[in-house]
């Protein structure tokens, strides 16, 4: 099993808000949005929102939710379901585990169930 990719620390991320980590760092078809809820879980999903091309990273973090900052479609962090119009298509979530403040990210890896 991989190690999984050091992408940043938990500290980087604005708790509430996100962080893009490049494609070409990921290996993923698009950039990826490190977002952080108010408790500290950081959660990653592709960037770019499935209504309209805006960056999920620039949306805001509540409730276990990302909420476009473009048309305000919502996002499950943990499964990347639509949860708010006008998105119609969910998101890719990938799995992400924090060790010693740092975040790893598994790309193209579902995260587990709840």
């Amino acid at each position: 099993m991989s190690e999984g990719i050091r992408v940043a620390a938990v500290d980087d991320i604005p708790t509430g808000e996100g962080i893009v980590v490049d494609r070409d760092v990921t290996g993923t078809d698009d950039d990826i949005a490190l977002l952080r809820e108010d408790d500290g879980t950081v959660w990653a999903l592709n960037d770019t929102c499935t209504h309209q091309t805006a960056s999920l990273a620039d949306g805001w973090v509540e409730d276990g939710h990302v909420e476009c900052p473009l048309h305000g479609s919502r996002f499950c962090l943990r499964t990347g379901a639509v949860d708010g119009l006008p998105a119609t298509i969910d998101t890719v979530p990938h799995r992400v585990e924090v060790r010693d403040g740092e975040v790893f990210l598994f790309p193209n890896e579902a995260p587990p169930p709840a």
